[in-house]
């Protein structure tokens, strides 16, 4: 309906000395049964529920009423009413969730859905989607199962531990071990661990939502283990540390490792340790850049009780949150009312056990998009930034050049660590880069880059060589 009222706005002087009387507009407006009989919507009709239809013609004529009312339209344009409520129901049926290629360089993008899966994990939604899937029966005993038996046996043999339990996601994973190890008992924090990981999720709230009671020790910079025995009473129930992934307290500082917090704990038989450990590396990634990022097998071997962490992470997979630990404390909060709740569809499941699959094979760099995109070569990067920048080069009124650059992982993982990479920076000679950047958002396959020191760049690290194509066209089409 804009389009229409735009249309009216556009009228010239003249024919506004020339208008047409207000009542005779009025009784110019179609019916809405007029407006059914078009061919153009009757074609619309074939694939719309006429309901919808109807609604959005209602819609339309009343903002037409409206607008001759205010004098903002000065003629019924009746081919132009039946194109603007063919976009409106187009429009209404579209999906705000859209593919979009991420061009920004941060691999672990929140706002674009964090890791990508592979191939054979969306392969495996899909035949598990299509279809029915043992989810809670073994076929060979004919009995009811558990849904983590799809993965239970691939965590333990990549991380160990000797029980699994998984959920929606890891902060699903952290209020229900909370639940389940200490409602209406204390959980002992490091102050310096308060996190609030995202979306004003926070620790304290997750302790009062748990209905656990919780106990702050030590400081903002310092806390030591002697922190936590002095903490410990009868009411103790659990020491939790919490890896403070999307910030970092540096100098004067001390932090409390997993390895004393187990001693500390073996002193005191009614007292777990959990460790939400947030990423979830499966192995050592300083091969890629990334240092001191903790490992779930780490804490385990440490002796850690329960650890927590993402799946759609450093992992790769699927949203989920994974709980990995020993089988008494497992049991517990796999046990826990809350646990259908957040428990994972059989599709999410298919995904994961999928991605699992992938790490026993001898390379999954080669088959894990993120860690693809993190291995990728950057002489490789670099060709890539100037092919395609010779090709945007080659489209009227847009120049682009290369240039090095850094990024980061994102997620809230090492957001201190640069991750080198090759960037290719394009301007329009008629469009501001923050208008470039919309006209890129919002094309017909979506194109989100970053804007950095006045520029719109595109990232290749997060990008997979086969999209490069698709980002020209783009350009093309803008």
């Amino acid at each position: 309906m804009k389009g229409l009222v735009d249309a009216g706005q556009r009228i010239d002087d003249k024919r506004r000395s020339k208008a047409i009387p207000m009542n005779d507009l009025l009784r110019n407006i179609p019916s809405v049964t007029e407006l059914l009989e078009s061919d153009e919507i009757q074609e619309l009709l074939q694939t719309t529920r006429s309901d919808l239809v109807v609604a959005a013609a209602r819609t339309a004529l009343d903002q037409l009423r409206s607008a001759i009312l205010t004098h903002d339209l000065h003629e019924v344009d009746v081919p132009l009413l039946i194109q603007s409520i063919c976009q409106d129901v187009a429009t209404a049926g579209q999906s705000p969730l859209r593919s979009c290629i991420n061009a920004t360089g941060i691999i672990l993008h929140t706002g674009l859905g964090r890791a990508p899966l592979a191939a054979q994990a969306t392969a495996a939604m899909v035949e598990a989607g299509q279809g029915y899937a043992s989810v809670e029966l073994n076929l060979v005993s004919g009995k009811r199962s558990q849904r983590v038996d799809a993965v239970e046996r691939k965590l333990l043999q990549l991380f160990g531990g000797e029980a699994a339990a998984v959920v929606n996601n890891n902060a699903g994973a952290t209020m229900l071990a909370l639940a389940a190890l200490s409602s209406g008992k204390e959980t002992v924090v490091s102050r310096g661990e308060l996190v609030e990981i995202g979306g004003s999720f926070r620790m304290p709230d997750v302790m009062k939502m748990s209905q656990a009671t919780l106990c702050e020790v030590g400081t903002t910079n310092k806390t030591r283990a002697s922190d936590y025995e002095q903490a410990i009473g009868e009411n103790t129930a659990v020491l939790m540390k919490v890896h403070c992934s999307n910030y970092q307290i540096t100098g004067f500082s001390q932090t409390t490792t997993v390895e004393q917090l187990v001693d500390v704990a073996s002193r005191h038989d009614h007292v777990v340790v959990v460790d939400d450990i947030g990423s979830g590396a499966l192995y050592d990634y300083s091969q890629f850049g990334i240092q001191d990022e903790p490992l779930p097998a780490h804490s385990l071997q440490a002796g850690a009780d329960v650890v927590l962490f993402s799946g759609d992470k450093l992992l790769g997979g699927p949203q989920c949150g994974i709980i990995l630990g020993r089988k008494q404390s497992i049991a517990k909060i796999s046990q826990h009312p809350m646990m259908r709740a957040l428990r994972l569809d059989k599709t999410i499941l298919a995904a994961l056990s999928a991605t699992l699959d992938l790490y026993c094979t001898p390379n999954p760099t080669d088959h894990v998009p993120v860690l693809q995109l993190l291995n990728a070569p950057l002489d490789e990067l670099q060709q890539r930034a100037s092919n395609l920048a010779q090709s945007i080069n080659k489209i009227e009124l847009l120049t682009a050049t290369v240039a090095s650059d850094v990024t980061y992982l994102g997620g809230g993982s090492v957001p201190t660590q640069e991750i080198k990479t090759w960037t290719v920076s394009v301007s329009h000679e008629k469009l501001s880069h923050d208008e470039l950047s919309e006209a890129l958002r919002a094309g017909e396959l979506a194109v989100l880059g970053r804007i950095k020191q006045d520029e719109y760049r595109i990232d290749l690290r997060s990008i997979f060589a086969e999209q490069d194509d698709q980002i020209l066209t783009a350009f093309q089409n803008i």
